[in-house]
């Protein structure tokens, strides 16, 4: 995986200690609350409040509009079509307008474009298919708000339409008879990072007649779920949301739920379901029906009220998520391959990775993959047989893919996204340009491009990692964006042991630290790939949670990420980023070239370890005090020149009969000529 800089929270003592004192709270919590930016006593007291607060639906511009208009064509027995997306969220936002307006008597059914067939949004191909079927108004959820043609195509029909989305606005508002939209200036919200199916509700609540919590008690699951699965920030109303959510799934859940489950929790039937649980559990099979099937059986599974109809739709969202699994996987080492045949795609600031076939509704997951592994920012396109371009990008915190994509939009169809994902449509043959153009942009606006970094908590002693600090953690569930589960850093370990598990495809570390002994598993680390060994001294980024055997709880540490203590961040991306400008701009300072000492350093390691089998960074990391990024480099080019390694899989030596002279080398001459070293 990447290498990733660490950054660790600050928090003022003094507030922290005042927020413990006020509300009774252990002082290591007080203090994380304080480094998360909640340290005064309202943010702190809302934020562990337990109590389920809802904004005024009639604070969103257009909120009376849309429940007049909706409750106007359920009064006129007018037929309604809620409009939905194949995402979780849409899926979601649909069960729920869904459900709550059949529950008011509507003459309404649903309809989700097809995500290979139709796309994203609103298509007039659908529009004029839902007029033959008697539509006479139009209620998009999670999408709509850049439908311009196809609103006025709508009204052209002699239908109607209310949008609900929470999709940035363009520089207008689409033909409707309401808009709904948190991000409206016209808004009164303080809070405004709601998702689709916050805003169904929403809509829900502005025409329900009765007590908030009647609704909520009904739909509140399926408002978390999306908002959980949307990775919006659980703040403010959306962690109230999720908080309320996850007590109903927990306490009362619907018989979907129920299933979901029986199934994933055979052994345990009391088990309390997390955020997490839901995010990497319940929402991959949602949207794995969207992305590889019809997200139509997504939604019929979340309202289904059969237990054993739910049984048999639960196995169709399973057995869709199995080949989500397995398309990605073949994406993902078909890009692999790509990178390793062709390590020019590789060296680029932006990774571009296309391939004929390429499945639309996986190409992001398999992006962030790419993201995560070599830690810049990714594409990943597949082209069909028509020669049409579909990607999906994700990117690194600090390079904003949108506005990347926007300085080459003249190489593309059509293009969309956010800071960290986008996705992109072009011709097969504007790739390569698409591919200059996109490195170009990231040449020019960063001289050291961000890095793929990690947040730590805090610094943490050995000692404090205890079932108590899981107890004391709960205050501040449900974790999710913007509340992520806390990450601590444990320096200064000494590695003693380092077990396979699973058939070598996780590892189980044990550390020690002044006599105090841990044990870590850093899951999805195969054991043969793991770079370090018994008496090295690491770094150890955790987090902690506690697992259930035999009716005892016991203590888990799992690790995010693995650094060797002795590293230098700072002088790593900027060793790592002079090697990869000289590589785009052919210039650079003396100090780039591997003398014959350095060489003689290097060559003397790998001698002693027999080669080095692990990534070249993780080499550098072990010479760092000795050379510097570009000299370990263009020396190790140069070894493999001169006969003396190869490198197919790590470095291996190779037998040495005769002296070389590594100066006569392609890559040494080369160096000396671009250096002006004579």
């Amino acid at each position: 995986m990447a290498y990733k800089k660490w950054i660790i929270r600050n928090a003022d003592k003094d507030k922290a200690s005042q927020l413990s004192e006020k509300f009774n709270m252990d002082p290591f919590i007080a203090y994380l609350l304080v480094s998360r930016g909640l340290g005064d006593a309202l943010s702190a007291g809302t934020f562990i409040g337990d109590s389920f607060v809802s904004v005024s639906p009639f604070n969103f511009a257009d909120m009376e509009e849309a429940a007049f208009t909706v409750g106007d064509a359920i009064d006129m027995g007018e037929k309604i079509c809620i409009y939905g997306d194949y995402d979780c969220d849409g899926v979601t936002s649909t069960a729920l307008l869904y459900s709550f307006l059949k529950d008011e008597g509507a003459d309404v059914f649903y309809y989700i474009p097809s995500r290979e067939g139709e796309g994203y949004g609103l298509n007039k191909d659908a529009i004029k298919n839902l007029k033959e079927q008697g539509t006479d108004l139009i209620v998009t959820v999670d999408n709509g708000i850049s439908s311009f043609d196809e609103a006025e195509y709508i009204y052209s029909l002699g239908m109607r339409l209310v949008v609900t989305d929470h999709h940035q606005l363009g520089d207008r508002l689409p033909m409707a008879e309401a808009v709904v939209n948190p991000y409206r200036e016209e808004n009164s919200l303080s809070f405004r990072d709601y998702c689709g199916v916050g805003v169904a509700f929403k809509l829900a609540c502005a025409m329900y007649s009765g007590d908030i919590n009647d609704i909520a008690s009904k739909y509140i699951d399926l408002v978390a779920i999306g908002t959980i699965a949307d990775v919006v920030p659980l703040l403010d109303e959306n962690r109230a949301f999720v908080k309320a959510g996850l007590d109903l799934i927990n306490n009362s859940p619907r018989p979907s739920i129920a299933a979901f489950k029986s199934v994933t929790s055979p052994y345990d039937i009391n088990k309390q379901f997390s955020a997490n649980d839901i995010a990497f559990q319940l929402c991959p099979r949602i949207n794995a029906m969207g992305r590889m099937d019809d997200a139509y059986k997504a939604v019929e599974f979340l309202i289904e009220e059969d237990s054993e109809q739910c049984k048999f739709r639960l196995e169709q969202l399973n057995c869709e998520n199995s080949h989500r699994q397995e398309t990605e996987k073949q994406i993902l080492e078909d890009v692999e391959r790509k990178l390793s045949d062709n390590p020019k795609l590789l060296n680029e600031r932006v990774i571009v990775a296309s391939g004929m076939g390429y499945h639309n509704g996986v190409v992001g997951i398999v992006a962030s993959h790419i993201v995560e592994k070599y830690g810049k920012p990714a594409f990943v396109i597949g082209i069909d047989e028509e020669g049409v371009a579909r990607g999906s990008a994700r990117s690194v915190e600090g390079f904003n893919i949108y506005e990347a994509i926007s300085y080459c939009q003249n190489d593309l169809i059509r293009f969309g996204g956010h800071p960290l994902a986008a996705g992109v449509t072009l011709k097969k043959e504007n790739i390569e340009l698409f591919t200059k153009h996109i490195n170009e942009y990231a040449f020019k606006t960063f001289d050291i491009m961000p890095s793929a970094s990690l947040t730590l908590d805090c610094k943490i002693s050995p000692d404090y990692l205890s079932l108590d600090l899981v107890d004391n953690l709960k205050i501040m569930e449900p974790f999710g964006a913007s509340n992520p589960q806390p990450v601590f850093g444990v320096f200064g370990m000494t590695v003693i042991d380092v077990t396979p598990l699973k058939e070598g495809r996780h590892i189980r570390l044990e550390l020690d630290k002044k006599g105090r002994r841990i044990k870590v598993v850093k899951f999805s680390t195969p054991y043969d790939e793991f770079p370090y060994k018994a008496g090295d001294k690491v770094n150890v980024a955790v987090r902690v949670s506690k697992n259930m055997y035999k009716e005892r709880n016991y203590l888990s540490i799992q690790a995010v990420d693995i650094h060797l203590s002795s590293v230098d961040d700072e002088k790593y991306f900027k060793e790592k980023n002079d090697y990869e400008s000289f590589r785009l701009t052919k210039r650079g300072s003396k100090a780039l070239y591997p003398t014959r000492e350095v060489c003689s350093v290097i060559y003397k390691y790998l001698r002693a370890n027999d080669g080095y089998r692990f990534s070249t960074d993780e080499l550098y990391f072990r010479l760092q005090d000795r050379v510097n990024y570009s000299q370990l480099v263009f020396a190790l080019s140069a070894f493999s020149q001169a006969g003396l390694i190869s490198q197919d899989d790590g470095v291996k030596l190779l037998p040495a009969d005769k002296k070389v002279n590594l100066e006569n080398t392609k890559t040494l001459a080369y160096l000396r000529e671009r250096l002006n070293l004579g």
